[in-house]
């Protein structure tokens, strides 16, 4: 459906898209995860019609619109800041979009009475949109963006201005307006937990590139690069030197540790850090690869479940989740599934982008 080719653009004079290129297939909701700042909201705009990329094109359906104004691109944009009217109620911010594309007035009164029943806010058509809510304004902000039967939905955002709680309470309700609506969507944030919750396909923006893009458990149980790791949160990590190939095997500050790793990308004697993306607190009768000492020193307790800082092997602290509450200084035996344990080089790092 859309392809957005070789984009480049700068800020400031300073190079921000170096080259992002990918697709959204029909009926695809793409999550672009990266940092505030990293150019997320240009690429939308780009894509939009609303700003001009210096380089690259944009194709739908095989054409190139690089050069097609943005109200004739019939895409479908929800900003940030929701960027309703001030100065027109509900009904009226919602049928402009269909004003614009000279809809008759009866079909205009059904659309917006359509797309607020499946927004929940079939009352608020009189209501002026500078007395509604924040979790009210955005409600009425994805009914004026799918209100024109968009090809294309693009979400800025969308959660950014709310609180946790009502952001978490929306997020389910937006899911599902997203499934009923039936339309690709490119949806852009910097949470991690919120990428996760709505995308089928999520691409990580870092310094002007996409570096890697997947489906959510994929892209989390094997981040391409320890960057990729660290964003999404995932911080226990040991250094390391291999002393083995096969199968592979890495002395480590807390004894040699068994990890997934394709033999002809290291030598012996390479340093590496590691990554471990799962480790658990072993049964009686589990497989004694990888398993070592620890003991509880810290934990807090999160709402859902507890985070617990074991120290392992008297000497590196690792952070898991528990189900359940431990007392501090209790010995236990922590395993680490060899499937789970990812190597990189030392300080390995992305190319500056660079025009």
């Amino acid at each position: 459906m859309l392809e957005v080719k070789n984009i480049k653009k700068q800020y400031e004079g300073k190079p921000l898209l170096c080259g992002v290129s990918f697709r959204v297939g029909a009926d695809e909701t793409v999550c672009l995860l990266g940092r505030s700042g990293g150019g997320k909201s240009t690429i939308l705009r780009i894509i939009a019609g609303l700003e001009i990329a210096e380089d690259g094109q944009v194709f739908w359906n095989g054409q190139d619109i690089s050069q097609v104004p943005a109200h004739r691109r019939g895409f479908g944009f929800m900003f940030q800041d929701y960027a309703l009217f001030p100065h027109l109620n509900v009904f009226e911010n919602i049928a402009y979009g269909l004003r614009v594309q000279k809809m008759p007035d009866e079909q205009i009164r059904l659309r917006v009475s359509e797309v607020l029943d499946m927004v929940g806010m079939g009352a608020f058509e009189k209501r002026a949109v500078i007395d509604l809510s924040g979790g009210e304004k955005q409600r009425i902000a994805f009914a004026r963006a799918i209100a024109p039967w968009p090809k294309l939905l693009m979400l800025d955002e969308p959660m950014g201005a709310l609180d946790r709680t009502l952001r978490d309470q929306l997020l389910g309700d937006l899911l599902q307006l997203l499934r009923v609506t039936d339309i690709p969507v490119i949806y852009v944030t910097h949470d991690q937990e919120e990428a996760f919750a709505v995308a089928d396909r999520i691409m990580i923006l870092h310094d002007g590139r996409i570096i890697q893009s997947g489906a959510p458990q994929e892209v989390y149980s094997r981040p391409i690069d320890l960057y990729t790791a660290s964003f999404l949160g995932l911080k226990n990590r040991l250094l390391g030197t291999v002393t083995a190939l096969d199968p592979f095997t890495v002395d480590t500050p807390i004894g040699s540790v068994r990890a997934a790793c394709i033999a002809g990308e290291k030598r012996v004697g390479d340093g590496v850090e590691l990554l471990l993306t799962d480790i658990s607190i072993a049964q009686k009768d589990a497989d004694r690869i990888n398993c070592f000492s620890a003991r509880v020193i810290a934990q807090h307790f999160q709402g859902r479940d507890f985070q617990l800082t074991l120290r392992v092997a008297d000497i590196w602290d690792a952070v898991i989740t528990s189900d359940k509450s431990l007392p501090e200084g209790q010995d236990l035996i922590v395993t680490m599934p060899v499937e789970s344990i990812h190597c990189y080089s030392k300080g390995e790092a992305h190319e500056d982008c660079q025009e």
